[in-house]
Order: C-alpha cells, then sequence, then structure tokens
C-alpha cells in the first residue's frame, strides 16, 4: 500500500473526516424520521453515509414531498451544531494548519448551510468550500470533486482525496484521483483507498514549491 504520497491540491470531505459529526447526524435523523412516519425498518434500508440528504429523502418519501423534508432536516441539523453537534477529529486542526489556504478545499454532501454552520463552530475556514448545493449530483459521482479541482485550477490526476465513506471513496476514484481513507466511521477493512489510516494525526503534510507530499507517520 502507498505511504507516501505527492499531490498539487489535496480534497478533504467533511463530516467523518475532518469533524466527528455521528451522535447529531442520528439525532436529528432519528427525529425527522419519527416526524414523517417513517420507520426503522425503512430508515435501515437506505443508504446513508457520504449521500446527499435530498438523495436520502427522495428514497424514502414521494417526490412531491422531498423538498420540505430535505429542508426540516437541514434545520434541525443547523440547530444542533451548538449542542454539541460537531467535534474535531484528531489530527485534523494541525494537518490543516500546515497546508497553504490555496492548496486545499473541503468537499462535503451537506448542503452550503449546514456545512457553514460546521466548519464555523470548530474554527476551520476553508478558501474553497464545495457542498450539495454546488452539484447536480452528489458522491459516489465524481462531479463535487471534479468541481473542486476545477476551483482550484488543478489537474485531477494531481488531487489527493481524504474521505472516511466508501460512496466518497467511490467519487475521487472515479475521477481519476488518489485517495486515502479514514477509519474513523468504517473498519479499514471496508475502505478501497491507495492508503488507508486511522485518522489525520497518522500522517504528516511537507509543503513546497513543488506541492504537498502526504506521508503516513512512522
Amino acid at each position: 500500500m502507498t505511504t507516501t504520497i505527492h499531490a498539487q491540491a489535496l480534497l478533504f470531505d467533511n463530516d467523518g473526516t475532518l469533524v466527528s459529526t455521528l451522535a447529531s447526524v442520528e439525532r436529528c435523523w432519528t427525529r425527522w424520521a419519527h416526524e414523517y412516519g417513517i420507520t426503522a425498518e425503512q430508515f435501515a434500508r437506505v443508504p446513508l453515509h457520504g449521500r446527499t440528504a435530498v438523495e436520502i429523502v427522495g428514497d424514502l418519501l414521494p417526490a412531491a414531498r422531498v423538498a420540505a423534508a430535505v429542508a426540516r432536516v437541514e434545520q434541525l441539523e443547523v440547530e444542533d451544531v451548538p449542542n454539541g453537534g460537531v467535534a474535531l477529529l484528531p489530527g485534523t486542526r494541525e494537518f490543516l494548519d500546515a497546508l497553504p489556504a490555496d492548496r486545499w478545499a473541503v468537499v462535503t454532501s451537506a448542503t452550503h448551510r449546514l456545512a457553514e454552520a460546521r466548519l464555523a463552530a470548530v474554527g476551520i475556514r476553508p478558501k474553497t468550500l464545495v457542498t450539495a448545493d454546488d452539484v447536480s449530483r452528489g458522491k459516489p459521482d465524481p462531479e463535487p470533486y471534479l468541481l473542486a479541482a476545477r476551483t482550484l485550477g488543478v489537474d485531477p490526476a494531481a488531487c489527493v482525496v481524504f474521505e472516511d465513506a466508501p460512496a466518497g471513496l467511490a467519487a475521487g476514484r472515479a475521477a481519476g484521483m488518489t485517495t486515502v481513507a479514514l477509519a474513523t466511521t468504517h473498519r479499514a477493512e471496508e475502505l478501497d483507498a491507495d492508503l488507508v489510516v486511522e485518522n489525520l494525526s497518522a500522517l504528516s503534510a511537507l509543503v513546497t514549491d513543488g506541492g504537498v507530499t502526504v506521508s503516513a507517520r512512522g
């Protein structure tokens, strides 16, 4: 497995990669499902992690109800942010602080409003942020990561994607990018990537005129 990666830009998923939101997501979606009469059995049949809210809701409700239902779950999640709804994962602050602002982006399946609320709560302010509102197709489609590369002005082949979810890793691979999996929400053996580590604390970044070298510690 790869232990050293050279890149021109680093693209980070947010939830489960930079920050932990699992408890918040569980609280808010459980309340939402109760409000909309979704049973636990129905909810369990729908893939959740790494997908946009509109895709998840679209699998559970008739099309005519989707827009209002998506707005409701977004409101619940935004309101939950101050209630301990987000926390930095190990290594996030140190790793991002080592990077120039124009060499990295956050690429998330959350809406812009929710992503900004979560990032602001932990003091992360990316110069480039790609959200569900910016694309027509979410992960595992490569569109979000290709948009981030285009915004940064970097060839997709020179980008490295950091993800915790299989859907996000699939999106990175489909975009022709190198992938790094963080085993924060899935077991390592469930993650298909060029490099698999526990979290960002297991990595170091060396910035030079030629780009960024990411290495696994130890």
